[in-house]
Order: structure tokens, then sequence, then C-alpha cells
């Protein structure tokens, strides 16, 4: 496309794909290693390989891009490393569906067969993500796109579990672990919801062993009654000291358990006893340690009793929760029934409710690891957050952190790299030959060796990210080079499951936080300011509203939302039309830039296409836009250094559409005619040039399609790409000059165009034709306003369509006779109604509306006085109302004023 066959419309599908694939194949984003400039590197919080692009994927990529570009144009050597996550526990999943719906079990199929198809499902469908976040614009550097399980980090992995292992931070034993039945997997603290739940609270009558009563106990788990093996008091507690010491008769499973006593027990809630079952709740877990309490297991892997709980072994475990309720009522020990709402943890992945299940796991010891990377935040605020509020969320997690189960009962992901042997020798090696070499030195040649079955857990691979996608444990000359990262860009839900993982990971293999600074970002909430989730089905898809309104116009209406740091931004969708208010608007001030620089560009001569500092014979507007721009460049770069990307967007805005389009071209369209001064011509059509040139450089990070589009055919007269020309993507940023920055030329164009607002809005008010000129007077007791107002009459004069200015001291009042008058500032502004308007018929037309409008207003009133329609009517409603009525009563003010002015005359 040439600048001659420029279209009247911007076409952003055909634009889009054009550049991504020019860009990517040019290698415009490929970071060099060998660079002597500043790094500047952003790893991409991988997701799931299994995932799809969702709206919050959208917004933290975009974040992210406007970044990396903003620091690729400003001439750093940038790095944005893309990549996936395996995803464990969802392709696990997946699989597990797809075998059963063969009929078959994954033990049939065997272990390599299943990673088998794992690996080929990952080749065929792994790859959705990827390319939606191709269609973002997103400038990775695709030619070190990483995967969790690709060779690469996988040797990264076993490194890393080995030393640790080694150090003694690594170890296996029984301990109780979240476990999820539906999985079959051991899940960490971080892998589970908590939600609440309307259930009950069953009170049951535990009898004493010797006959001579009772001790009532609350649960809302009545099936884990079958591994009890104590009951607890508060020592405190006068109701039962003298019952401490002796036994229960545990109902249906005929075993005496002791009654112990433990300040864990608050005295104040149900009975004050509590129930212990050591083998299935984490509190009563610690307790019987305390009291060395025998752990009772009575359930299976996928959550069904096993032996320990007679008669209901084989249950489900709700299944057997019924039964257990109505063997208890049938023995007369159901006290009673409440009502209850409490909280009950969920498997993120399951979906159903966890078990506190008693296993041998792998684990690590958490402590040194978290110790480091508490030191650094505490002593050198390393990493810094922004907002520095979620620096204390951090710390207060590393504080309370306990040790990590990293084993899950997986198939896919990163094997553990220990061996067994026959009676239970553990070997930790970085291969089965080494494991060999250790145990053959141990037991002679003919020893056999198990590997352990489990994997580890996602986060551990996850934790490495920063470095190991650089080349440790290898010294590389990326790892050299772009190591620390820079930025690490999230949501505020995973700084507990990754960013203090990566933290503490990396503090104990490099000695050195993996980023200089976190910078959390909100939520975006769907149209009615609702978290958006799978579970409400509120999801808005980005590629919908790509496909109609263009990726630039979706990127800069998300980050146009921002109102601050880290805080949420609405969309507004409508999904009946899957149309957007929020991002049409986005893509009408796309279209707004594409018609602007068509202007621009079909009022250029050929030779005036370069752009030049080096403007002569400057105007005052030449020089206010030029003000403007570079006050624009100084706010812009401020607030993308702060990462105030919204508020960036915001100033872009204001100096584009308000003083570039608004009423630099309007002022300047007479200097472009044919029978203007050359000269003067000259000057426009530079400064033109340059402005645009800036507004698009400006602009590129957070629209690069159509700032590319436009800036290709602004310099070169073709938007078709090519080898021979550079693009806008590393161009130089913006640079502050603040020698064109002019306090008083601004404040000098801001009276004017507050001058010019008022007499638009007087025509209109009077119904004066835009055709007509009229007399204006401009009264001001200011020599300085005066003296400002006469050096831009002429700016007066064109735009507010007036043929007589006085600018005066002072006024004589008959000029003010059939007049019609505002202000700005200490500024009067007269307009004369005289041969231009009938004011009898204006005023009768005023009245007429000011009737009808007091009219509307009785009849909102009354509606909303009425108590009734108040409660009934939907509160949406109510609030559209009480917004009409305030409108409304604004209307008539300006209605009165109007006819009080025109009847004083």
């Amino acid at each position: 496309m040439s600048t001659t066959e420029l279209p009247k419309q911007y076409n952003p599908l055909e634009s889009e794909a054009k550049w991504q694939k020019y860009w990517e194949e040019s290698g415009v984003f490929v970071a060099d290693s060998q660079s002597d400039k500043e790094p500047y590197c952003i790893m991409i919080p991988p997701p799931n390989v299994t995932g799809s692009l969702h709206m919050g994927h959208a917004f933290q990529e975009v974040l992210i891009d406007i970044l990396i570009r903003y620091h690729r144009m400003r001439g750093f050597n940038t790095l944005w490393l893309p990549g996936t996550d395996h995803a464990s526990i969802a392709v696990q999943t997946i699989l597990d569906k797809q075998i059963k719906a063969e009929g078959k079990i994954n033990q049939e199929i065997g272990r390599d067969n299943f990673l088998e198809r794992a690996w080929k499902w990952k080749s065929e469908s792994g790859g959705t993500i990827v390319s939606q976040l191709r269609r973002l614009g997103v400038s990775a550097d695709w030619t070190r796109e990483r995967f969790t399980m690709d060779e690469g980090l996988s040797n990264s992995v076993i490194e890393a579990f080995v030393k640790l292992y080694e150090a003694g931070l690594i170890y296996r034993g029984e301990y109780l672990v979240n476990w999820c039945p539906a999985s079959q997997s051991a899940v960490s603290d971080l892998e589970v919801d908590s939600k609440e739940v309307n259930g009950y609270l069953w009170h049951f009558r535990y009898p004493l062993a010797d006959g001579s009563g009772h001790l009532v106990v609350a649960t809302t788990r009545p099936e884990t009654m079958l591994g009890d093996t104590a009951v607890a008091v508060n020592p405190e507690d006068d109701r039962y000291k003298h019952l401490i010491g002796k036994t229960i008769m545990l109902p249906i499973m005929n075993r005496e358990i002791p009654i112990v006593a433990d300040q864990y027990v608050d005295k104040e809630f149900g009975s004050g006893c509590v129930k212990i079952t050591p083998a299935h709740d984490p509190n009563d877990f610690e307790m019987g340690k305390r009291h060395s309490l025998p752990l009772i297991n009575i359930l299976n892997k996928d959550g069904s009793i096993n032996e320990n709980g007679g008669e209901f072994q084989g249950q489900d475990r709700f299944v057997a929760r019924k039964n257990v309720i109505a063997k208890l009522d049938q023995m007369d020990l159901l006290e009673k029934i409440e009502d209850y709402t409490h909280s009950v943890p969920y498997s993120e992945r399951g979906k159903v409710p966890v078990e506190p299940l008693l296993s041998i796991q792998w684990f690590v010891n958490i402590k040194p690891l978290s110790d480091f990377a508490l030191e650094q935040f505490d002593k050198q605020n390393s990493p810094t957050f922004v907002p520095d509020r979620w620096g204390r969320v951090y710390r207060d997690w590393l504080i309370r952190l306990k040790d990590w189960c990293i084993s899950r009962q997986l198939w896919w992901g990163h094997q553990i790299p220990a061996w067994y042997a026959p009676d239970g020798t553990i070997f930790v090696a970085r291969t089965e030959a080494e494991a060999y070499v250790q145990a053959q030195a141990k037991f002679g040649e003919d020893i056999t060796l198990a590997r352990d079955p489990d994997v580890l857990d996602t986060w551990f691979s996850s934790g490495l990210w920063p470095f190991s996608t650089l080349g440790w444990p290898e010294t590389t000359p990326d790892f050299e080079t772009f190591y620390p990262t820079s930025v690490l860009v999230t949501g505020f839900d995973i700084i507990f499951f990754w960013v203090a993982r990566m933290t503490m990971m990396a503090g104990y293999f490099t000695g050195k936080m993996p980023f200089h600074t976190v910078y959390i970002h909100g939520l975006v909430r769907d149209e009615n300011n609702q978290k958006m989730s799978k579970s409400k089905n509120n999801g808005i898809d980005p590629l919908i509203l790509i496909n109609k309104y263009g990726v630039d116009a979706l990127r800069y209406s998300l980050v146009k939302e921002v109102t601050g740091a880290g805080q949420d931004i609405r969309l507004d969708y409508n999904r009946k039309t899957d149309e957007s208010s929020t991002v049409e608007t986005a893509r009408n001030f796309a279209n707004k830039l594409w018609n602007a620089s068509r202007f621009v560009m079909l009022n250029l001569n050929l030779n005036r296409r370069e752009v030049t500092t080096q403007i002569e014979n400057l105007e005052l507007a030449d020089r206010w836009i030029l003000s403007r721009y570079y006050q624009t460049v100084l706010q812009v770069r401020e607030q993308l250094d702060c990462y105030g990307m919204g508020e960036a967007t915001k100033c872009l805005y204001e100096l584009f559409w308000g003083d570039f389009c608004d009423w630099y071209i309007e002022l300047v369209k007479s200097r472009l005619q044919e029978d203007a001064d050359p000269t003067s011509r000259a000057t426009v059509q530079q400064t033109l040039t340059f402005v645009l040139d800036g507004i698009l450089r400006l602009l590129h990070p957070f629209m690069p399609h159509v700032t590319e589009e436009i800036w290709q055919l602004l310099t070169y007269g073709t938007s078709e790409p090519s080898s021979d020309r550079p693009v806008l993507a590393i161009q130089l940023y913006p640079e502050i000059d603040t020698t064109y920055i002019k306090e008083d030329i601004e404040e000098q164009f801001s009276l004017l165009i507050g001058t010019i607002r008022t007499i638009r809005n007087l025509r209109a008010e009077a119904e004066i034709k835009p055709s007509v000129k009229i007399q204006v007077i401009l009264q001001s007791d200011s020599d300085r306003e005066r003296t400002l107002l006469e050096a831009g009459q002429s700016y007066i004069l064109d735009m507010a369509r007036v043929e007589d200015l006085t600018i005066a001291a002072s006024v004589d009042e008959s000029k003010t006779e059939e007049a019609i008058a505002g202000v700005v500032g200490t500024v009067q502004v007269i307009v004369s109604l005289v041969g231009v308007v009938d004011i009898g018929q204006l005023m009768t037309k005023l009245e007429r509306n000011l009737k009808k409008l007091e009219g509307a207003i009785a009849s909102t009133q009354a509606r909303l006085s009425n108590e009734g329609y108040v409660k009934k009517a939907p509160p949406e409603v109510v609030e559209v109302a009480r917004a009409e009525l305030e409108e409304s009563l604004k209307q008539q003010e300006i209605l009165k004023a109007r006819l009080a002015q025109l009847q004083g005359k």
C-alpha cells in the first residue's frame, strides 16, 4: 500500500497478520547475548501447555509487551523469553479421560506408552496457547522458546533435586499431606481452594469406658470418627478436669481411647471436647505427636474406606458418612445436627474435597531457602514490589512457610531421580547409571534397583524458570548477560505459588534474587465487575474481540482502563452480540489515528517526509504543539519508568486526540491551502510530520501494528515490509527536549482554547447556525490576558467563526444588549445576537423545553419518593432513574440561567 492508495478506514486484521509475520521472520525480537547494550529481560509466566488464551493472559502479556517494546526502543538489549509449563495434573487428567473412554486403565497400557501418548498430545494440541499469544503481537524471542520438560530444563530440574538432596534439604518421610482422591495424588497447600460450604455440624455422644456418662463431640466429617484415637479437652476447663486420663469407648469400633488435655482445645467452641483423628487432620496430627497417639488411616487413595473402617470398608467416603450417621443414630448416640457454614478445601485440579492423608512423600526443608530470601528482602528490598503493599504479603508468606511436599503420584512430569535397593536404601543420582555405580559400591555387582514412580510438583520446575531457561547450571552467555532478570509481571494470586518459589530457589542456587522488580497487576473483571472464572462461566474470549476490533484496540482498551499499578479493571461486554463498547472506543481511536495520519500524508509534499527537529519560522500554534508534544514525552517516559502504563495511555490520548487532532490540525488547515504562504506551509508540513512521527513512536508499545503501518507509509510512502527498510519496532523512543517546553505558550493556548470553546458553547445555546459569522467581545481587567488573546486572535476568528472580535478592558453596557455571555477564567465572553437570532422565538423555545423538562423531573421525583417502587424495582433501574433525575436537574439550571440572561437584556 502507498500513500496514494490510502483507504479511509484502517484494516486491522490484514495489517496485524502482516507485521507479526514480518517481525518474527526478520528476527526483530531476537536478543543478543554478545551485545554491550544494557540488558533488559522479562521471563513469561509460562502458561499451562493445556491452556487457551483468556483475558487474564491477554492483559498480562500486553503489559509485558509494553515494557519490552518501550525498553527495546530505548536502546536496551531486550529479551522476552517465552515458553509453556508442562502442567502435570492437567495433562494427566486429559489422558486419563482419553484412556478411560477406550475402556482401559493406565496400568494396562503402562507408563512408557502413557508418556508416548502424552508427548504426542503435546505435539498435536500443546501449541494452541502459543499461537494465540502470537495473535496478541507480543514481541517475544521465539527462537528461545522453552518448555518445562524440554531436555535442557529437565536436566536443570534433576541437578537442582540432586544438589538439594546432597545438602540434606530434600528428605523422604511419612507425613500428613493434602490428598486429591480424584487425581490420586498429593497436592500442595497452594493447589487447594477453600470454598464456603453450607453444611452440617453433627454432635455425637461418646460413652465413657467406665459407664459413668459420656462426652459430646462435634464434627463436620463423621466418617473420620472411625480413625479416632483420643478425645481432647482444655486442661483449664473445670468441666472436664476430673476426666483427664480416663478413657472413652469409641462407638462402632469398640476401641478404648484416652481423654487427653491440650491447650489447642477452645473451651468456648461447642461442648469443649474435640475428637482426635491424627491420620486425617493436620491439627489432630500435631496433637497426636504431642500425646504419642497412634495414627490410624481409614482411607484408600481413591477416597474409599479401607480395612481400618470395619463394616464400612469399600464404601465411598461420602456414602460412609451417611451410614456412620445412621448407625450412631440407631445406637442413640446422635445428640443433634446443626446447620453450619464452614470452609472446605477443594483440589484445584480434581475439583473434589481434599483429604488430609498419611502418606510417604518427598519434601523440601524450606526454612534455609526462605531465610535467605527473607534476608534479601529485609536488608536489600530485593525484589522490589510494585505496588509495595504486595511486598508485605510476600514477606508474611516467607515467614509462615512449612516444608514443601514436592512428590506427586502421576506419570506426566519430571520423574524423581531416586532409585531403591530391595532393602529400601535410597540412591539419588543424575542418571540411572550413576545410581547403579553408587548401589554397586554398597551392595556389589548383583543388585537391582527400582526407580521412584512419582514425579515432581510442577512448581518445582517453575521455581527454576528464571535461570534454568538461561542455561543453568551451565554458565552460558545468556545466563551471564540476562541474569538476574529485570522484572517479573504477574498476578497477585501466585505470589505464593510461584514468586516465593523462584526467589527461594534462585537465592539458593545462584546467590541472587531472580529479578529486580515484581510488578503485580490486577484482575480483568467482567461487565458486572465480577471476577472472571470457569465456575461462573463469565469469561470473555479475547480472540472474539480481536477478530471484531483488532488486537491493537484490545491492547489499548485493557491498558487504558488501569488507573493505578495493581488495580483491577472492568471490561464492558455484551454477551448477546459479543460486542464491547470499551474495545470499540479503542478501535475508534485507532481509526482516528489512521485518518489523522492520512490527512497529514495527503497534505505533504514528497520532499517533506524527512523528520527533522530543525524547523524554521515556527508560528505560535507550532510552538504550542511542540511544547505539548515534549511535555507528553516527559510525562509518558516518567509513567512508564514507574509502571504507570494506564496513566501513560491517557497522556497520549490527550496529546493525539485533544491537542493534535482537535486543535493543531484544525488551527493549521488554512496554512496548508495551495494559496497559503509557502514558508508557513512548509513549516506546518514539517511540524505535522515531526509530531506525528513522535506520536507513532510514543504509541508503538501500546498499539504496535497500526503505528508500524502508518510509520512505514509516513516515512517511506509504502507499507509493504522490506529488509531494505528499518521497522518502527526498533526505532528510538522519543527523547525529552526541555528547550521546546514553553509553559507560557501552553498557558496562552489554554486561555485561547477555553475562549474558543466558550464561544462555541454560546453559539450552540443561542442556536446560531455554523455558517453564520458573529460579533464577539472579550473583556478582561488583566493586561496579560488581553495581550495573550490579542496574540492569538487569528485562531479565535478562524476556529469560532467570528467576524468582528473586540478585546477590551471594559465594555459599554449598550454593547451587551441582545447578547449572551459566558466566562473563561477571568475573561467575560460576550456574543452579540443582533441580526443572527430572533430572541423572542428563542425564549419561547427555551420556555417550552423548560416546561417539558420540569414535568419529567416531577414524574421521576414522584417515583423515587415512592418507597414501594424503590424496594420492588431492580436496583439497576432505580440507579438509572436517580442518574436521570440528577442530569435533568442540571439541565433545568442551565435553561433557567439562559432565560434569565435573555430576559435581563
